[in-house]
């Protein structure tokens, strides 16, 4: 009997030596050769151009106005035409009488030289106005709205310094002008006011140093009216009560930003190494995607596995920061979109996806092991859109696929929780430019890094 818990102990001591190999190489054990994650990278080098851009959707929030030279990028020249709200319904107080009106634009800033002489011109739009849901873009003529034979001021500033404060600009307007806004059965709606008054082109007759940075426009009229009061005795007396309507340039109406650029074919020199992104309504830059390579990868696979797409990241580095930043400053936000998608997705107001475009924001970090190197570059991770062309390709067999990168205006919203989420995007009517690496780039090559896995 006492040689059982011997043998006992024997037998369980097997049992703890034959497991001992399994918990360590569980995964090969119940997992074939065949069966292992497969993970492969490629990258692909890119084909890029600079694009001259003829015009853009004018829907800005703020507006340039003024004429701006530089070697680099050319003039640009920058007018305004705009409609103002009136009051709806408004009718003058009893005795009233019209006492004077001024427009009045404020800047927030301004480009260039800030104390060179600005020449600006204020013309009534006396042919036609804008229906308010047509597309307008940055290019239109202005003599297809006013044949300027009716001014309305005209100012001579130098913009000065930089202030927290916003500055102003004020225009008196003629006699004839108040007396003519004085008559309020124009102000029933919006729609009777306009054919009343279509609005107003704001145009800069010389200088071409500065380029103000406008950020509110509206059109003030002052008037005064009486009634009659008893005074502390008791008595008559006649009070005065001096007020204004304020006709806002609003987002109820419309406003252009016509923006051109008479000379940069000659100014404006792409070389093999570099391509540009500057706005307005200036330089983009197009990228062919290499579908038909990335099929061909893809198909090849790796020991006869089948390979899917689990990123694609495209890497823009930015070769000139400092000379960018002098006159314009650098590009935040970049918009990386299909060709054929462009004019979509600015006219339905679409907000990325990645399908079809994907946002990127300028990022500067540390060069890896360096202490004092700096890199400057937007990345976009290309992955699904590459992945939806290929599947949606015809017969299955895809072309390569052109896209442009954008310089954009973005707003966002944050929820209750803190996330932050894109709420529109606007290509860009602010002063802006980034020099970038091609495709030819000698030192940095624009390409795609690709990561795929086999299953």
């Amino acid at each position: 009997m006492k040689a059982y818990p011997i043998i006992l102990l024997i037998l369980l001591s097997f049992f703890v030596f034959s497991c001992t190999d399994t918990l360590s190489d569980i995964g090969k054990g119940i997992q074939s050769g065949s069966d292992t994650i497969t993970v492969r990278t490629d990258t692909f080098h890119l084909k890029t151009s600079t694009i001259f851009v003829d015009s853009i959707i004018s829907r800005p929030d703020s507006f340039l106005l003024g004429t701006f030279y530089d070697t680099k990028f050319g003039t640009i020249q920058a007018d305004i035409l705009a409609q103002v709200n009136c009051p709806e319904g408004f009718k003058f107080p009893a005795n009233s009488v019209a006492d004077s009106a001024s427009v009045l634009i404020y800047y927030s800033s301004c480009f260039g030289d800030s104390l060179a002489p600005l020449d600006l011109n204020i013309y009534e739009m006396n042919k036609k106005t804008f229906n308010y849901s047509e597309k307008l873009a940055s290019n239109l003529n202005p003599a297809d709205y006013t044949d300027k034979t009716l001014k309305l001021g005209e100012r001579i500033i130098r913009a000065g310094n930089k202030t927290s404060v916003p500055k102003v600009v004020r225009f008196k307007l003629k006699d004839d002008f108040v007396q003519r806004f004085f008559d309020d059965t124009h102000y029933k709606s919006t729609s009777d006011f306009l054919s009343f008054f279509k609005g107003m082109y704001i145009t800069a007759n010389f200088g071409a140093s500065t380029l103000l940075n406008i950020s509110l426009m509206n059109l003030r009229y002052y008037y005064h009216y009486t009634y009659k009061t008893k005074n502390i005795n008791g008595g008559d007396s006649t009070a005065i009560v001096k007020d204004y309507l304020t006709f806002p340039a609003n987002s109820e109406v419309r406003q252009v930003n016509r923006i051109q650029h008479p000379d940069r074919a000659n100014v404006v020199q792409p070389t093999i190494e570099e391509n540009y992104l500057a706005s307005p309504a200036n330089l983009q830059t197009q990228i062919r995607l290499p579908l038909t390579n990335i099929q061909t990868r893809l198909k090849a696979g790796v020991n006869g596995k089948n390979l899917t797409i689990n990123s694609a990241l495209l890497r823009v580095n930015v070769s000139e920061t400092e000379q960018d930043t002098v006159l314009h400053p650098i590009v935040k936000n970049v918009l990386l979109v299909k060709e054929s998608a462009i004019n979509r997705f600015f006219n339905n107001q679409e907000t990325p996806a990645d399908t079809c475009s994907v946002l990127a924001t300028y990022v500067t970090s540390l060069k890896t092991g360096t202490t004092d190197v700096y890199e400057h570059y937007y990345t976009f991770n290309v992955a699904k859109l590459i992945a939806n062309e290929l599947k949606n390709a015809p017969n299955g067999k895809p072309v390569d696929l052109n896209v442009r990168l954008i310089p954009v205006a973005v707003t966002t919203t944050t929820s209750s929780n803190g996330a932050v989420a894109v709420s529109s995007v606007k290509q860009q009517f602010l002063m802006g430019a980034t020099t970038i690496m091609s495709g030819k780039n000698t030192t940095s090559p624009m390409r795609i890094n690709v990561v795929y896995s086999g299953f």
